[in-house]
Formats: structure tokens, sequence, C-alpha cells
């Protein structure tokens, strides 16, 4: 018979013979006779008094609950914990001088910690992948406190909308932007996924044969800081980009804009477009460009007097002012105003440089002889070979190859110089010490691609695509921040990068329930780092 108890008892009473005894009844379903049965069990008794009396079997069962229920009580511990501390404090340090912080949370209210805590773990774990956020996140101190799962730092990166990006860009640009002038320069991003719409095959500028997308970075010279970025598909020229971001740098009402760009994004188009937006630029430019090849002839010679030399610069410099015919266009391409505006010719000439770029061009036309003769030229050395020999074939002799002398010696005439225009920096040696500030964004591009882990991405949407390269370029100002102190202060001399942050990380702080918390001891070396960031260390007790 199968015969379910229901445990839920009732306590009631009997009296046998003249004695008045405690059961407890059990009821439960009889399946055989489909009714409700009950089952009693008897506990003890009632005293003269009124007293409960247990029996014998009830007070043993009784005592044996009470040991199980002892054993099964949690013993509730004080809380209590020891995490690594003081790279993360220079992080918080720098988070809160420079706004990033604030403007996060004003941004992301419900995810700024999140993002925050990913930016720590990238800018202090160089080059480490996602997954061992984890890992991290157990033993350091951070704003969120907590783990994040590869899975939930995946929707983080899909969640983040554009509207909140861009109010991060302008509120950050509102702290920073003054007068300076901004350098300009795009980089090519190599990703296994071609499901992303920006995944192109292109030119890819680190010789990558994967699809690719391409990267533009705007980085204040002054700040030594970004500003603003922009995901571009993987096919796109630099040309191309220039007029896309003046209306971008509008939306963020960027005020007085000064922008220093290299050669590969000089157009007439662009030159224009610049004139047309009323903003300052400095751009470099090829010297076979017309408005440039007339006054170089000129001053071909004049220009190594040593009147014209820099010694800071190493260079000989001369300047021109003229005139560039500006035009506007309507949808048509018809002209419809033109007019003549100022602008500066730049010209310099460096002697090392002529002799280098002169004893790499003969090595290479002698690779580009050799590799002919062998039939294993490259597509590219064909072209030069085109360009700069002249072939014959024979029955006899077969292919006979010869230098044009007169194609080489034009080519070879311009090596040495290079030029900038500017519509604002009349001086040609303060025009090259702004240009040459530009290699702030090629090291900001190396600290993406390998500090930052981007020289390859493998994401695999376009949404996961746009959160990583945001929370990303968070993390370079960060990197940025730091590089710029540690240039100041001459800290390379003993420190890398991550030398530095390992040196602070191993500050450790203590949290324990009901006091306030407190730090290892700190070292005279710590405090001097510290100091050189122009930050309080954070108090022992």
């Amino acid at each position: 018979m199968d015969n379910k108890i229901n445990q839920t008892q009732t306590r009631r009473t009997q009296i046998i013979k003249g004695v008045q005894y405690v059961y407890e009844d059990y009821p439960y379903w009889d399946s055989e006779k489909k009714q409700m049965r009950h089952k009693r069990g008897y506990v003890g008794k009632i005293g003269d008094n009124g007293e409960f009396i247990p029996n014998k079997s009830y007070a043993t069962r009784q005592q044996l609950e009470e040991v199980v229920n002892q054993k099964k009580t949690i013993i509730t511990m004080p809380y209590a914990k020891r995490s690594f501390y003081g790279a993360s404090y220079l992080l918080d340090s720098i988070g809160s001088s420079s706004g990033i912080s604030a403007d996060l949370e004003v941004c992301f209210p419900d995810d700024y910690k999140r993002i925050l805590s990913i930016v720590y773990y990238l800018v202090m774990e160089s080059g480490n992948t996602m997954y061992r956020f984890s890992k991290w996140a157990m033993t350091h101190q951070h704003p969120f406190g907590d783990n994040l799962p590869s899975q939930r730092i995946s929707e983080l990166f899909a969640s983040i909308p554009e509207s909140a990006k861009m109010s991060f860009f302008k509120l950050q640009s509102k702290r920073r932007l003054e007068k300076e002038y901004l350098a300009y320069d795009t980089t090519s991003i190599s990703s296994y996924s071609e499901l992303i719409s920006h995944v192109k095959y292109g030119k890819n500028k680190d010789y990558d044969p994967l699809p690719q997308v391409n990267l533009a970075l705007v980085f204040g010279e002054k700040s030594m800081l970004p500003v603003y970025y922009r995901k571009l598909p993987g096919n796109i020229s630099d040309m191309k980009t220039v007029r896309k971001l003046l209306k971008d740098v509008d939306f963020l009402n960027f005020k007085k804009l000064k922008l220093v760009m290299d050669r590969g994004f000089y157009s007439v188009e662009n030159v224009n477009a610049l004139y047309h937006s009323h903003y300052k630029f400095i751009i470099s430019i090829r010297c076979n460009i017309k408005i440039v090849s007339s006054i170089l002839d000129s001053v071909r010679e004049s220009i190594k007097d040593f009147t014209n030399y820099s010694v800071d610069q190493d260079v000989y410099c001369v300047s021109s002012m003229e005139k560039w015919k500006y035009e506007e266009k309507d949808t048509l391409g018809n002209v419809v105003f033109s007019a003549d505006k100022r602008i500066y010719v730049h010209i310099y000439y460096n002697g090392q440089r002529a002799e280098d770029e002169k004893a790499n061009f003969i090595k290479s036309l002698a690779t580009v002889e050799s590799t002919m003769q062998d039939g294993t030229a490259s597509d590219e050395q064909k072209a030069l070979c085109k360009k700069y020999f002249t072939t014959k074939e024979t029955p006899v002799h077969g292919l006979k190859v010869e230098y044009n002398e007169q194609a080489i010696l034009n080519h070879v005439r311009n090596f040495g110089y290079f030029v900038l225009l500017s519509n604002e920096i009349k001086d040609p040696k303060d025009a090259l010490d702004i240009y040459r500030n530009k290699d702030l964004v090629e090291k900001a591009f190396s600290n993406l691609k390998n500090r930052l882990n981007m020289r390859r991405t493998s994401v695999s949407s376009s949404e996961n695509l746009e959160g990583k390269l945001f929370i990303q370029f968070i993390a370079l100002i960060y990197i940025s921040y730091i590089h710029k102190y540690m240039k100041e202060k001459h800290l390379y001399r003993n420190y890398s990068m991550q030398t530095l942050l390992d040196e602070l990380d191993i500050i450790e702080r203590f949290d324990y329930e009901g006091q306030r918390c407190h730090c290892s001891e700190i070292t005279k070396k710590q405090m001097g780092l510290y100091a050189c960031f122009d930050i309080q260390p954070p108090n022992m007790l």
C-alpha cells in the first residue's frame, strides 16, 4: 500500500485509563481506500500541574534535532577584504582631475562603473584579453567592485549608444579644448570578421592581409590627450575623411578648431573645405603639387644658405606667402563663388634625409632590376620598372633592363625636401614644431594596437566593435595622461609605463567591517611617483 503521510501535524490529547496523553496527528491520503486517513504519534502526557511531560522517544528526537540545527547554523563572519590598490588609486585620481569619471557618470549613469573597471583593467594589464578580467577583478580594487564575466562584458559593449558617446566627447572637449592644434590621422585595424559592415579590404597600414576597419583619431597637441575618434570603412582613403570630420566637429561644437594633417589628407577640395569652415590648419603636401613646384625650383639653391638653417630643428627652411584659389561649388560641381585666400608655403631641406632617401631609392631600383631579370617582380616592382627603367626584349639576349637616367634624376632632385601649408602660421620653424608634435597620434595608435590589444579585433558584431572601440578610447585617454607626465618628469629614464604601474600596484588596501579602510606601507619611491603626477598618496590610516 502506497500511503503518503502529510508531515503537517496537529497536537491533541487523549485520556487513557485516567491519564491524559499527548499525541501528534498526521493526516495522510490512503490511495487504496481513496480517502484521507490519520496516524497518531504519542509524544508524552500532561502532568498533575498541567505541564507537558515528553516521553523518552520524543525527548531523544528533540535532542537530535537540536544538535542538527546547531550544525546547520551559519556563523556570520565580519566583512574583510584585501586587494591591490596603488595603481587603481592613481587611475581614480586621473579620472577625477580630468573629469573623465564625472563625464562618464553623466552620460552612462547605469554603466559608468562597469566601463571604468574595464578601462582600469586595460590600462593596468597591457595586452591582456577580456576573458582574463575575472581573475584580475578578484584581486584588485576597481570602481565596479565585482566580477564581470565575458558574456556581461560583451553585452556592455553592445549596449553603448551613439548619443551617449557623442555627449561624452562634447563634455570632454569643453574641459580641454581652447586654442590648441589638433592632430588628425587614421590607422587600420585588422578584423577576423567580415560580417561587420565597416570591415573591408583596403590599404592596410600594417601590411596585414586581413580585411580592416579604419580608425580616425583627433589628438590635442598641448593637452597631449585624445579628443575624438571615428570608425571608418576599411576601403575609405584618408583624403575622403576630412569633410566628414568637419561635419562631426561642427556637431560637437569644437571652438576655434586648428588641424594638423599629413600629406595623405591633402586635396584641393579638402583645403577649400577647411577655408569654408574657417578652420586653421597645417598640412603636409607633396613637392610636385602645382602650388609648390615653381616655388621650390626658385629656392632650390638659396635654401641651403646658412642664414636659412635652424640649429634646433636641423633643417634649412624658407617661406613664401601665396594666394590660394578658393572655390565653392554646387551639388552639380559648378563653381558658384571664388576668391583668393592667403596661404603660407613652408619649404624645408635636410641633407641627411636626402642622402638616406637616395640610398634607399638606389637599393629599391637594384632590387627591381634583379627581379625583372629573373621574372620574380611583383606588381609594385613592375610599376617602378616602367617608371624608372627602359626595357627591351630580344630573342638572343632575352629581357634587357636599363636605367632611365632622366626619370631617376627628376625624382632624386626632390629628395630631402618637404613642404607644409598653413593658413595661419607665418614662421616656418613654428609650423614645423607644431607639425612634428603630430607624432603623438602615432604614439596613440601604437598604444591602441599594442598596449590595448587592438591590432586585430575578433568581435563579431558592429555593436560590439563600436562599444569596444569606445571603452578602449577611454583607456587611451588614461594612458596618454600617464605618458604626458612620465615624459615631462623624465620617468622613462627608470620606468616603462608597465613597470611604473606595477610599482604602485603592490600597495594594498584593507577593508574591515565597521572600520575605516587603510593601506599597506607606502615606500619613499612610491610617494615620489605620486608626487610626479601631482597626486597625494593614499592615506595609510
